[in-house]
């Protein structure tokens, strides 16, 4: 299982032109009244209320984690509390933790720190391995346990503004974490919401059912604003533009799937469609997702498995 992971990982990591650009910046934009955003990789939120500052997500490595601090603690001076959770256990926006400062109350849902415990040292081995400076900013990082581990919901009140913390199901990762900031009506949403962007599952991670699902009750939010961790933000239509792209992906690889056309064929094949459709977006490239819903159980609906 571990080098089926690990070729999973290299794979992903290969496909990923970002990850040539791993320093977070100290330039935050505005996302909604209570929120902004370092852009970059990933793109890091923050959500400054009257008594404590929330940041979802580290940046890559000790050195970003305490830049997004520092960033962080300019909007919020005087505020006594200090929290951090992470969208998934990848390194790019768990890794960097140990740059916070010490009493930061790190938060995760219980799924992501399974995955945490069981592929976050791999991960981070691997992703050193990308280059000589992921290496210098992974060197030495260890990774601690959360300070507090909830199951599906947890709320935190920053004085005038409350995240709502969340886990719907798996989609890019098993244990993705959503946060939705009110009353902002602002949506983190991980890699479950991107924009002009294509969906990937990671290695054992949701399903393309799952992740239908989860898009479901991400819905229901009725989100005005969506900040995604790899693509620029936008307004609420993110959430259907994600769910009709992935039902689209999804329909046409059942239907080459049952004229018994491969998994391969089928994902090159859709991927041509979506770059005829899509011209301005940066990537079309959907065989990795194709071949999730090649992998789905027969029968499986889009409430999931």
């Amino acid at each position: 299982m571990k080098s089926l992971f690990a070729f999973l990982l290299m794979a992903v990591l290969a496909a990923s032109a970002q990850m040539s650009q791993p320093m977070v910046s100290d330039n935050p934009i505005k996302v909604s009244d209570h929120i902004w955003a370092i852009m970059g990789f990933p793109n890091i939120a923050i959500v400054v209320g009257s008594r404590a500052t929330l940041v979802v997500d580290t940046g890559l490595g000790p050195k970003n984690g305490a830049t997004a601090a520092r960033v962080a603690a300019k909007f919020g001076p005087n505020n006594q509390k200090l929290f951090l959770t992470t969208t998934h256990f990848h390194p790019e926006h768990a890794g960097g933790e140990p740059g916070f400062p010490r009493g930061t109350i790190l938060i995760r849902n219980a799924v992501q720190q399974q995955e945490m415990e069981k592929h976050g040292q791999e991960m981070i081995d691997m992703f050193s391995q990308r280059s000589p400076l992921n290496k210098e900013l992974l060197a030495g990082v260890v990774l601690r346990s959360p300070d507090v581990i909830f199951d599906e919901e947890a709320k935190i009140d920053l004085g005038g503004v409350t995240a709502r913390l969340l886990w719907f199901g798996g989609a890019h990762t098993k244990g993705d974490e959503l946060t939705f900031v009110e009353p902002d009506r602002t949506l983190i949403s991980g890699d479950v919401v991107q924009n002009q962007t294509m969906p990937n599952i990671f290695g054992d991670g949701g399903t393309p059912a799952s992740w239908l699902a989860v898009l479901a009750k991400v819905a229901a939010l009725n989100p005005a604003h969506v900040l995604p961790d790899h693509s620029a933000p936008g307004d609420g239509s993110l959430v259907a533009a994600e769910s009709s792209l992935i039902s689209e992906i999804r329909t046409r690889a059942l239907a080459l799937k049952g004229q018994g056309v491969s998994a391969d064929e089928a994902g090159k094949q859709i991927s041509a469609e979506l770059k005829t459709q899509h011209p301005e977006w940066p990537n079309t490239n959907a065989s990795g997702f194709v071949k999730s819903v090649y992998a789905e159980p027969p029968g499986t609906s889009d409430s999931g498995p």
